[in-house]
């Protein structure tokens, strides 16, 4: 077999989006992909409703720790295949930038963690983030990986944070 991709998930807090997208792609990528996630300004904790989702949805939470992207850049850390940013840059919301030579592509998902509201409401907006962040992952974990030219790998990449298909 050969080695799983490495995926980095960036996103300004690591607290929430790139944390789900970590445990999602962990889970439903069958061993073809490593998941690891960062923030350019962590949080320095795991938001409560992201953990507790994902314990509900039967993810394991043991790797979850909110981290700063630097980690990834050091000397030692994993090479990355593919790095994707889920900061929303409709809210404004700065998103980092990873440099060298990975595919990159932006999956901008609304933050859930900055939802005010009822515990209800609240909930309600991390579902709907690990619903988008699914859906993504699971059109990227099918593409063809070892088939597939460089250019259209990345339009397909771009394509799945554009044009989300509709829930049926």
């Amino acid at each position: 077999m050969n080695d799983p991709y490495n995926v980095l998930f960036l996103c300004t807090g690591n607290s929430a989006r790139s944390i789900l997208a970590e445990a999602i792609l962990n889970r439903g990528g069958a061993g073809k992909f490593r998941a690891y996630s960062a923030g350019s300004h962590p949080k320095g904790e795991v938001h409560p409703y992201a953990l507790q989702l994902l314990k509900t949805l039967n993810h394991d939470t043991s790797f979850a720790r909110s981290k700063d992207w630097q980690e990834f850049a050091a000397a030692g850390a994993p090479e990355m295949n593919f790095v994707f940013t889920v900061c929303d840059n409709a809210a404004n919301e700065s998103c980092p930038v990873w440099p060298g030579q990975p595919m990159t592509a932006h999956w901008g998902v609304p933050d859930p963690a900055a939802v005010d509201g009822t515990d209800a409401e609240k909930h309600l907006a991390f579902a709907e983030a690990y619903r988008m962040l699914n859906n993504r992952i699971s059109i990227f974990v099918s593409l063809p990986m070892n088939t597939i030219d460089k250019l259209a790998l990345q339009k397909r990449l771009d394509e799945i944070g554009r044009d989300l298909p509709k829930a049926g």
